[in-house]
């Protein structure tokens, strides 16, 4: 992948064209304000580092002055007002992560917020060290992993949505064009959107973007993934379950599987989510908290409200609920830890869904008891899945339109997976429909007859293994802080002993970062997605309670010197 040292400088005189942002900016850092001038033949604007006001500013007003500390960055993300004053979200290294159709997708490498809060001097002793906290959890939304954008091109859009929208749509700003569930920076561009800085706003999503390309019949293909996570009830694995009170559920994901073909372009559309009921899961030190259903009247009015929004974006929803159906003992096949840790119980939670489900006869219920019918790690058992759905599969279909942008067919419904954390079971799931699919989409395109099948090209089919493990493994560091469990499954088809080991420091991974340090990142994703705001007149929300730093440490070192040779104990027995 190429990065900035690789690419071609842009011309400063080069006109941004109509509904895009700019490419790169010069940044000034004067003593009293900084200046953002767009290199792309745009225009200015400067903020104060007093308060963080906002200016917009002409040709001559942006280069007036030379005592200034002079950068380059590549967009502006949003921007926060605390106690103190407003910070500045700015993106000072990207990575051209590929394309999307004709428009270059990039990596956001690394982020920085710039400080106009100099009347912290006038704040009082409790609000500057509210102050201070609020500046940590900065820090840590500095570091949020899988943001993706483009600069000419709205990336929240699937194509078949996009297809549908009146052509003159692309003229506008591309936050205009956006849909809000999927921008991760929404509540940051208020200010830009109200001084009007549209060529400086730069929608981020978060998600996962890979692709691969490979020949067939000397022709090339090209395959994308692509995932966007909602921000509705954006969190961290152990902090955000289920849905709220309107029906957005946490760790809600739309991934798009495009296939590009001798001018044809297809979509499969897929979606992911928490269980959709009210109930949640307290960190209590155990591996697996036991999950808890919260009692409230409008439960089955979430349900309601959440697959009424599914419904109207995506057609007939079929859900596929892979959680442990009761509380059994079975064979050690994954790895240790998730037993001799594990107290959860998710039978209670898996039928309260299907309970909840018998409310509304025209969405399909299917419950795969994944943990049991594929265990000994038998990804091959989902084909006992697809057996039962295929006809369903089929009939909901993808998406398909020619190089003249005609559509040939439609997706009229999505496959909604989950498990209880919505990461690995479901990925592998999502994976093994998605081969299932690619197969169809080639066949139906002609690169492919009718008995052939990816998976008779061992180089072909390890290339789109290797697209669904990394697309796992980034969205789980982005929920779960670790790299997704059962990548053996998606990539081998069975589990292998390194595989084993991975999943193993990965589950301690998850446990360390669940009790330890998620709560810090819930605090930081609160805080920048406007579901925590920030006033003088509210009463200090957080605690600095600096002793606790030590026993932690503590607690972690003795789990992992306890934890450590059962696994090994384990694995000799193997």
């Amino acid at each position: 992948m190429a990065t900035d040292a690789d690419e071609a400088p842009l011309l400063a005189d080069e006109p941004l064209r109509p509904g895009s942002c700019s490419r790169e900016l010069e940044l000034r850092e004067f003593r009293d304000r900084y200046v953002f001038r767009s290199l792309d033949g745009g225009g200015a604007f400067a903020v104060a580092r007093s308060d963080g006001s906002l200016r917009p500013l002409s040709a001559e007003e942006a280069a007036a002055g030379s005592d200034c500390k002079v950068s380059k960055i590549y967009g502006v993300a949003g921007m926060i007002r605390l106690l103190a004053g407003s910070y500045v979200l700015v993106i000072t290294s990207r990575k051209d992560a590929g394309s999307y159709g004709a428009s270059t997708v990039y990596h956001a490498n690394s982020m920085k917020f710039l400080c106009c809060n100099e009347a912290i001097k006038h704040l009082t002793s409790e609000e500057k060290r509210d102050e201070a906290y609020f500046m940590s959890l900065l820090r840590i939304a500095e570091t949020t992993c899988g943001l993706y954008y483009s600069y000419d091109r709205d990336l929240t859009l699937n194509l078949q949505r996009a297809s549908k929208l009146a052509a003159g749509r692309v003229h506008k700003p591309l936050w205009k064009q956006a849909d809000p569930r999927f921008v991760w920076n929404r509540n940051l561009l208020e200010e830009l959107i109200e001084t009007k800085l549209d060529e400086f706003i730069t929608p981020l999503i978060q998600g996962s973007f890979q692709t691969e390309q490979f020949t067939l019949k000397d022709r090339l293909v090209r395959i994308t993934l692509f995932s966007r996570r909602c921000n509705r009830r954006l969190g961290t694995r152990m902090w955000r379950r289920g849905a709220n009170l309107e029906g957005a559920t946490a760790n809600f994901v739309e991934t798009e599987q495009l296939v590009e073909y001798e001018g044809l372009t297809s979509s499969f559309i897929q979606v992911r989510g928490s269980i959709p009921l009210l109930w949640e899961q307290i960190v209590d030190l155990s591996y697996k908290p036991r999950p808890s259903i919260i009692e409230h009247e409008e439960m089955t009015k979430v349900v309601e409200r959440h697959f009424h929004d599914l419904s109207q974006r995506y057609g007939d929803t079929m859900v596929i609920d892979l959680t442990d159906k009761a509380v059994q003992q079975r064979q050690m096949t994954v790895c240790p830890i998730f037993f001799l840790l594990q107290q959860g119980d998710e039978g209670n939670l898996s039928n309260a869904f299907a309970a909840e489900m018998q409310n509304f006869p025209d969405i399909r219920y299917v419950h795969f008891d994944f943990h049991h019918i594929c265990g000994g790690g038998n990804f091959d058992n989902l084909q006992v899945l697809y057996d039962e759905i295929e006809e369903a599969i089929q009939k909901q279909g993808y998406f398909l339109m020619n190089s003249k942008g005609e559509i040939l067919l439609d997706q009229s419904g999505v496959v909604r997976s989950n498990c209880i954390d919505c990461l690995d079971r479901t990925n592998v799931t999502q994976s093994f429909l998605a081969r299932k699919s690619l197969d169809s989409q080639l066949r139906r395109m002609g690169a492919l007859s009718s008995a052939e099948s990816i998976s008779q090209s061992d180089s072909i089919n390890d290339k789109f293994k290797k697209l669904w493990v990394e697309h796992g493994d980034e969205l789980s560091l982005e929920y779960a802080g670790s790299y997704a469990l059962k990548g053996d499954l998606v990539r081998y088809g069975r589990q292998t002993l390194p595989g084993l080991i991975k999943d193993g420091m990965s589950a301690l991974s998850r446990y360390y970062l669940n009790n330890f340090h998620d709560g810090v990142r819930q605090d930081a994703l609160d805080l920048i997605s406007g579901y925590y705001t920030v006033s003088k007149s509210s009463s200090s929300p957080f605690q600095i309670i600096g002793f606790e730093s030590a026993p932690v440490s503590s607690l972690v070192h003795l789990l992992c010197l306890s934890v450590v040779p059962l696994i090994y104990r384990w694995l000799s027995q193997l």
